[in-house]
């Protein structure tokens, strides 16, 4: 068993300096093991900082927000400590106080063993003050001070790390929309955008009414009913006899080709707009037979073309 490494040990060697292919925790690198990526975000309150956060959920990585300052060594022992490619991005800013101007040294060691991006938001003060406006929240530093006074603050004790940064981003013209963009272009370039959205397939009984989190609904009520088969009333769709007797219908085929394809053409501007989960209903009378096996096979449509998707049956089996 491998024993739990020493803490204090191990930020030692952070700050000491180690061998490139050995990280903090003792974990040896060969070429061959994923090297673990940090994004750290920061920047003036109110310039988008979370929003930006959000995107690299989508991304697929590990998001931490306002992680406290001591935390982070640990925090990056275990990014490196990971036999798996883990990405991380976390949100450090003013609501750290005083401990904010560790960054700077915690950075600079971070980046002797972990590929490290620190991403600076910025935006006009004319810009924040419409924002906390229209958002009623006040500024962090805003308890003895007006909004005005807190942001001049706010971008001076920022300054030395503002400074350090690898990527400066001023959101005073971004919507939210725009931002993500932005960012998804800053971070994969001009290459393909990754198929981020997960996708569920759900299948419903109408008698017990239309999932809540339903983002598209389908009727397949029009094919015939095995519920009228005596031999699969006790079944569900995903039986094997009872999936061969809805498939035996030509209008079942022709449905599920004609839905995949429509789905596999508004996915990527459901992406492109920057939804990153779809819930897509199926639902018949009871939600045993038809929607069942109609929501099984656009799942494995939708897989096929490359897309994350689960599938779940809501009222199957009762």
């Amino acid at each position: 068993m491998r024993k739990t490494p020493n803490t204090a040990a191990s930020r030692k060697k952070i700050a000491a300096g180690l061998d490139p292919v050995e990280n903090a925790t003792g974990v040896r690198h060969t070429p061959d093991t994923p090297s673990p990526r940090l994004v750290m975000i920061t920047g003036l309150s109110g310039s988008g900082k979370l929003s930006a956060l959000k995107v690299f959920e989508d991304l697929g990585y590990y998001c931490v927000d306002n992680l406290p300052v001591e935390l982070i060594p640990n925090f990056c022992e275990l990014l490196q400590e990971s036999r798996q490619e883990l990405n991380a991005a976390m949100v450090v800013d003013i609501r750290e106080g005083s401990r904010l101007d560790r960054i700077p040294s915690i950075l600079e060691n971070m980046k002797g063993h972990l590929t490290t991006t620190l991403i600076y938001l910025d935006s006009s003060n004319s810009v924040l003050l419409r924002r906390f406006s229209e958002t009623r929240r006040p500024h962090p530093l805003g308890a003895k001070s007006s909004v005005e006074r807190s942001i001049d603050d706010e971008r001076r004790r920022l300054a030395p790390i503002r400074a350090l940064a690898d990527t400066v981003i001023d959101t005073s013209k971004f919507n939210v929309h725009e931002l993500r963009d932005h960012i998804i272009q800053l971070v994969q370039g001009d290459a393909p955008r990754p198929k981020t959205i997960l996708i569920s397939t759900v299948s419903f009984g109408f008698r017990n009414g239309i999932p809540e989190e339903a983002d598209l609904v389908f009727d397949v009520r029009f094919l015939p009913n095995p519920h009228f088969v005596p031999q699969f009333r006790p079944l569900t769709g995903r039986h094997p006899k009872v999936a061969k007797y809805i498939r035996s219908f030509p209008q079942t085929g022709e449905f599920i080709d004609r839905i995949s394809d429509l789905l596999v053409y508004l996915l990527p501007h459901y992406i492109a707009e920057g939804k990153s989960y779809l819930t897509i209903a199926f639902g018949c009378t009871g939600g045993q037979h038809r929607s069942v096996l109609i929501a099984e096979e656009v799942k494995k449509r939708l897989t096929k073309a490359g897309y994350r998707v689960k599938c779940s049956h809501r009222d199957s089996p009762r």
